[in-house]
Formats: structure tokens, C-alpha cells, sequence
């Protein structure tokens, strides 16, 4: 029988107890950053997704990206009929999707809806505006309209907006070929 000799094997282990180690720790730093980037591309496509459906009318599985919350408060068909009465008010051209922040089950993502109104005036319109998504049974769902689920959102996770500043949705048309926020009319208050 052939004797090894003990300084060999303690070298080869300590070669193959350093692979080892160096590949748990590139496993360990690189899921992650793996992970991060799969939901942040997930994301994305369920934003261009949701964006399509509303852009062909496809209000039925749009209803379907919606959180579970948003479709127990309101059935399939009002939904769909409240989106269908706003039809012909405005027609979607195309999305631009900037960054996007993922935190856990929770994504927020700033696009810029490009259209044009075509009521009361034809004019041309852009909405700058954050998507916010919810993870549920391991699908992103898009709770942008729902502001139950984004102020609870919020609450329940005050330190998400450090690095990524939530802000109110702006509306923009183009006058003499620039853009020019659109501001609401303040509600008048009811005198007594």
C-alpha cells in the first residue's frame, strides 16, 4: 500500500477548502446581485406589459395585473367599463421605463407615458409618473392606481424612498413645442 505524504494532502486541502470557500462566497455575493437583476428586468417587463394592454385595450388581463387587494374592492367588468368609457379621450403612443427599485416583494419604477389627448382639444400629452408593483405569489402586480396599497406600502416601509424619491404623478402637454406642466384647478370649496 502507498503512504501519502501528509504535507501533499494538507496542501490539496487547503487548495480545495479555499475553492470551496471562494465559491460560497462568490454564490453568496453574486445570488443577490443575480436575484436583483432578474426582478428588476421581471419588473420592467410586466411595466411594458401592463403598458401594452392598456395601450390595445386589453383591459381584461390588464385587470388580471392587478393585486389581489384592487380586484377584491372591484369586479372584472367595472373595471373594464370604466376604462372603456375613457376611451377616445386619449390614445397611448409609447413608455419610456428609467429606473427602477426593487426592496423585497415591492418595486417602484419611473416611466413617462408619451400621447395625445384627444378631448376637449388634440394636443399632445406626457405623464411622468411612478409605477408602483407589488410581488404576490411570485408575480409582480401593478398597484399604481390603487393608493390603499401604496400607502400602506409606504408605512409599512419608511426607509424605501432614501434612495429613491416617491413623487406625485406631473402631466405635461406640448404648447408651441414644449412641454408645459399641466396643472389641475384647485376644487373650489362650497360656501355656506
Amino acid at each position: 500500500m502507498m503512504k501519502r505524504n501528509p504535507k501533499i494532502i494538507s496542501k490539496q486541502m487547503k487548495t480545495n477548502l479555499l475553492k470551496t470557500f471562494l465559491l460560497g462566497f462568490m454564490v453568496v455575493v453574486m445570488l443577490p446581485v443575480s436575484l436583483r437583476a432578474s426582478d428588476e428586468s421581471d419588473v420592467r417587463s410586466m411595466v411594458n406589459r401592463v403598458f401594452e394592454q392598456l395601450k390595445s385595450h386589453d383591459y381584461g388581463s390588464l385587470y388580471d395585473a392587478l393585486p389581489g387587494s384592487s380586484r377584491n374592492r372591484m369586479s372584472r367588468d367595472r373595471f373594464v367599463s370604466s376604462l372603456e368609457r375613457a376611451q377616445g379621450i386619449y390614445e397611448l403612443d409609447k413608455l419610456e421605463i428609467g429606473a427602477v427599485k426593487v426592496n423585497g416583494n415591492i418595486a417602484v419604477v419611473d416611466t413617462v407615458l408619451y400621447g395625445r389627448v384627444t378631448i376637449p382639444a388634440p394636443t399632445e400629452g406626457k405623464i411622468v409618473v411612478q409605477q408602483y408593483l407589488v410581488k404576490e405569489d411570485g408575480n409582480w402586480r401593478v398597484a399604481t392606481g390603487d393608493q390603499g396599497t401604496i400607502k400602506k406600502f409606504l408605512a409599512a416601509n419608511p426607509s424605501f424612498n432614501k434612495g429613491f424619491r416617491i413623487r406625485p404623478p406631473k402631466i405635461y402637454v406640448k404648447q408651441n413645442g414644449k412641454w408645459v406642466e399641466f396643472l389641475m384647478p384647485a376644487p373650489q370649496r362650497k360656501r355656506r
